[in-house]
């Protein structure tokens, strides 16, 4: 991939310092990302960006997506992917139309434990899953950044930019997706608790929800900002009939498998023996560490080559269509909505979801 052109700020002379920073032609360095997809679009088919990212709060994303899908653009997009439900089905059915490659950046699933847990409850390791506990505990926020102009905390805590959930909009939405990618168990029920700690914020910093999944099993998810000495401590573990894994984010190249009737089982990334898919994504050889860049990468290098398939009239690889999709957005944004509801009515509520096809 090669970067060529971009909008890289809502303020047009910035995003042409931008470019220039970047050793941009400055004749597609944009004031705006309507400029860009109009200029961009009238360039020969060769010449043109075959993909846009987009990295903005996130109550730009659907404008922004919309656009460049209607204007024939394949698109990479930051979660959650839409601040309400409605934009997020309508993108399912802009990408449908336009025929278009659209990747969700929930970067944790292009870790290659990740995928090789994935395996393992595949191939049934596990045994029937009984149970599914997932938290992402942060502390950055135990205190009002916002109110000190802490540009990162003022656009994550305002509903305005933000959208309806704050910790669970930001992080809990990784937690649902982390779940959701390794068992491919859907949600059925939910009972969630919201609470803002830190007097004068808008949105929530902690969260708590009790899981109820199709096939019986029981979950937990735990999202908190104000958990104080945490830095992105996301933690999964899946508990079968048969065995139980672990992985945690901040431990990333290994995986924990434990047994009734036998040692802990620990599998390295960058070793053969582990699952082709994980081998697929793995980026350095094992004892090096690998982790939060080469995840991220790993899902920008699936949805690349996907989206040149697409533009060959190829077939993709058989692993090059393994990330995050616009069907997982939505869903994504579904379970925050309910989750929100779920708090405000103190209880249980459905919380199944089809995204649209």
């Amino acid at each position: 991939m090669e970067l060529v052109a971009g909008a890289f700020s809502s303020a047009a002379e910035k995003s042409k310092q931008q470019g220039k920073e970047l050793f941009l032609n400055s004749n597609r360095v944009y004031g705006s990302y309507r400029e860009m997809a109009e200029r961009e679009s009238r360039l020969p088919q060769d010449e043109r960006i075959d993909f846009v990212s987009i990295v903005t709060p996130n109550h730009h994303h659907f404008e922004i997506a919309q656009t460049f899908i209607t204007a024939g653009f394949h698109v990479v997009c930051d979660k959650p992917m839409t601040t309400t439900l409605a934009d997020a089905e309508e993108l399912c059915r802009l990408v449908k139309q336009h025929e278009v490659v659209f990747a969700l950046t929930h970067n944790y699933t292009g870790y290659p434990m990740v995928k090789q847990a994935r395996e393992l409850v595949r191939q049934g390791t596990l045994g029937t899953i009984r149970k599914i506990v997932v938290e992402y505990p942060q502390g950055w926020l135990a205190n009002f950044l916002e109110g000190a102009g802490a540009k990162q905390a003022v656009w994550r805590t305002d509903p305005q930019q933000a959208g309806v959930a704050g910790c669970f909009g930001d992080i809990g939405s990784h937690a649902e997706n982390l779940a959701h990618y390794l068992t491919g168990l859907e949600i059925e029920e939910i009972c969630a608790d919201l609470t803002t700690f830190v007097p004068g914020r808008k949105l929530d910093d902690d969260a708590n929800t009790l899981v109820h999944y199709e096939n019986g099993a029981r979950g937990i998810m735990y999202a908190s900002q104000i958990s104080i000495g945490e830095e992105n401590n996301l933690r999964i573990r899946v508990y079968g009939s048969e065995a139980g894994l672990e992985w945690r984010q901040e431990d990333p190249n290994y995986l924990h498998v434990r047994r009734l009737d036998g040692p802990e089982q620990v599998y390295k990334h960058g070793n053969n023996y582990l699952a082709p898919v994980a081998v697929h994504n793995s980026r350095l050889p094992f004892g090096h560490p690998e982790a939060f860049i080469e995840a991220f990468a790993n899902i920008y290098r699936n949805a690349g080559r996907t989206i040149a398939a697409k533009i060959a009239g190829t077939t993709p690889g058989e692993f090059d269509t393994d990330f995050p999709t616009v069907q997982d957005g939505a869903r994504g944004v579904h379970f925050i909505h309910a989750v929100v509801q779920s708090s405000q009515r103190r209880g249980w509520m459905q919380a199944r979801y089809t995204p649209p096809q």
